[in-house]
């Protein structure tokens, strides 16, 4: 005869000292110490494209003996069982370098601005995806930025930019920097001429896009960390000078900064890492040092990425990165060939093309996960006319009939959509820059930007030559 238990499985689970230790002290859960997915080893040896999937197969950040796909997180705050458990959970919070113990236990959580566990699952998923040692995501591609910029730069110090950036990052490193005495020097950093002389004792941080936005132009990755790490040799560890590159254009599947010498790489995860349009967000990812101060930044000036696109983000967005945007490069080298060819355009940049200026560097720096050559899903042209004036009007005129009239194009800014759109730097995502300096920049009046999506690339050809006739 079986004896009865006195007390229900959960009093008996409450009464257990072993299990309350480990809450106390924020271990894992016996369950997740179970958990079947974290008997399987060797995770090297499956391509990062399947790892963009799965991720890490055990992650203490939720429990994964149940779940195919992670649960969203829908709290602000989360219950503590304990006075001891909340500030044990503050002490941890943002003291993770060289506190193996930390990493290995599953996080206390406390409230979502520290952080949740979609935020940080997609946090690993990012950093493996750009072969980083770490990441922190922001609510947004320019509080991803503003976060870089800010645990590197202090008042009186330099950063040397390429002449030419993202509207945005452009007002924050013209109008808002300067209020703190934080000088940028914009060069051609495609002439590594350029940088060795530009530098002074005050530079911290060489900061560029390539692609760039949006004339595509590229700048030699391995060739600036080259020249930054000469002159790193000869200055102390507290006046070194970091690379931070804009890596949103290229994606980590067409290219990896970190891997050709650059110290940081920011994202806006709402292009196309999160491939829907649906969700905005931006990440950081470096080096294991930085990952406390990113933290803290990101609490103290509160721009957190939300858990419910974070979640959308790892679910849907970083999963279907590479099959996204390898078909979206097959259309994008179609088109820019159709655009190439036709006669009422002036040229097209495209690093996918022969004709492409630096197409030996796109080569070389432009590979994918398995070294295929990877030139991106963006197109830029310049419609045809002898006057800037005349480009430009017609350029407006082609962006208008298709807002109009186009099935497959849409007016729209933004890029890395499934979607198909146009746009016009110069009056559009690039208008904080005086029409004078887009002009010297290289934004040509008649410049049109257009972002493939996963449409069959004969009914954007249609789209397009329709629209040019029209012009």
């Amino acid at each position: 005869m079986v004896k009865k238990q006195n007390g229900t499985a959960s009093s008996i689970r409450e009464k257990s000292p072993k299990r309350k230790k480990s809450i106390e002290n924020g271990s894992m859960s016996s369950a997740r110490e179970r958990s079947p997915r974290k008997k399987r080893n060797n995770e090297e040896k499956y391509s990062i494209e399947t790892h963009l999937i799965y991720g890490r197969s055990f992650t203490p950040k939720w429990e994964y003996s149940h779940h195919v796909v992670p649960p969203i997180s829908a709290s602000a705050t989360f219950r503590l069982e304990s006075a001891q458990r909340g500030a044990l959970g503050f002490l941890q919070f943002a003291h993770t370098v060289n506190n193996e113990e930390v990493e290995v236990k599953a996080p206390i959580y406390i409230y979502d601005r520290l952080g949740e566990p979609n935020k940080e699952m997609l946090e690993e998923h990012l950093a493996y995806a750009e072969q980083g040692e770490t990441a922190v995501t922001f609510a947004s591609g320019m509080g991803a930025i503003s976060a870089a910029l800010g645990i590197l730069t202090k008042t009186g110090d330099e950063i040397i930019a390429h002449k030419l950036l993202y509207g945005c990052t452009y007002e924050l490193l013209t109008y808002w920097y300067p209020r703190y005495q934080i000088h940028t020097k914009f060069i051609d950093l495609r002439d590594l001429t350029n940088l060795k002389k530009a530098i002074t004792p005050r530079t911290r941080v060489v900061y560029f896009e390539t692609p760039v936005n949006p004339t595509l132009e590229l700048i030699d990755i391995a060739g600036v960390a080259e020249i930054v790490k000469e002159e790193n040799k000869k200055r102390k560890q507290n006046e070194r000078i970091y690379v931070v590159v804009d890596n949103t254009f290229a994606t980590p599947f067409c290219q990896r900064p970190l891997t050709l010498g650059a110290d940081f790489v920011v994202h806006s995860l709402t292009k196309n890492i999160g491939g829907f349009g649906t969700d905005m967000g931006g990440a950081v990812i470096g080096p294991r040092w930085s990952k406390d101060k990113l933290l803290l930044y990101r609490k103290d000036f509160g721009g957190v990425l939300g858990t419910k696109s974070a979640w959308t983000i790892l679910v849907y967005g970083l999963p279907t990165l590479a099959l996204r945007v390898r078909q979206q490069e097959k259309t994008a080298t179609e088109v820019a060939r159709f655009l190439a060819s036709h006669p009422k355009v002036q040229y097209v940049s495209y690093p996918g093309l022969h004709t492409f200026p630096q197409y030996e560097l796109a080569k070389k720096q432009m590979v994918d996960y398995e070294g295929n050559f990877a030139p991106g899903t963006l197109i830029y042209f310049v419609i045809k006319d002898e006057s800037p004036e005349g480009r430009r009007k017609k350029a407006e005129k082609l962006i208008n009939y298709l807002a109009k009239n186009a099935y497959t194009i849409t007016l729209a800014v933004s890029l890395g959509n499934i979607r198909t759109l146009i746009e016009h730097p110069g009056s559009m995502t690039h208008a904080t820059i005086p029409a004078e300096e887009q002009l010297r920049k290289g934004i040509d009046p008649g410049g049109i930007r257009l972002s493939i999506g996963l449409e069959k690339v004969d009914d954007i050809i249609l789209d397009l030559s329709e629209g040019l006739e029209k012009i």
